[in-house]
């Protein structure tokens, strides 16, 4: 019987990581865009306030999703952007992955959760599954600040990374 309950809860897990929905790769900043304006309507309500998707401005920065012998991790874990500026993340291995911001000021909120691309929850990217998979997430908008976040099914394996958002 007990295994029978390690199956269930391993299977409710598996599924729950796999339900991202629709992942397809985009390359264009426009496509990014224009999903990441029509995101608000599932996502920012459940956000402080509301704002509109802003669209990336500046430089776009790369942060890959790896998981493999070194462990799971983004490289680079660590980034500094200007206002304006959106970070691309690509799925390199070892998915599924995503990203979730954690300890955001409320200030922050509601503009980072309109700048997510298909929202899957508050401030809570899709699951990219595939090599290639990507996203860009616009930090125009965004005050200044440190935004932390994790990639929620390897959190507990340490695959977490900081963007801080100069003045």
């Amino acid at each position: 019987m007990r295994f029978f309950g390690l199956a269930l809860a391993a299977s409710a897990f598996v599924l729950g990581a796999c339900g991202g929905g629709d992942n397809a790769a985009t390359t264009d900043d426009t496509t990014s865009t224009a999903a990441a304006a029509e995101a608000p309507a599932a996502g920012a309500a459940a956000a402080t306030g509301t704002a509109t998707a802003a669209p990336v401005t500046g430089e776009v920065h790369e942060v890959k999703m790896l998981g493999d012998a070194q462990g799971y991790r983004f490289e680079p874990a660590e980034l500094t952007v200007k206002p304006g500026d959106g970070v691309k993340f690509i799925m390199v291995s070892g998915g599924p992955h995503n990203v979730s911001f954690t300890n955001v000021p409320d200030a922050a909120k509601a503009q980072l959760q309109a700048n997510i691309p298909n929202p899957q929850g508050d401030l809570t990217t899709a699951y990219v599954t595939n090599p290639n998979e990507e996203f860009t997430i616009s930090f125009a908008n965004v005050p200044a600040g440190t935004y932390n976040y994790t990639c929620v099914p390897h959190s507990a394996m340490n695959m977490h990374g900081v963007i801080t958002v100069q003045q």
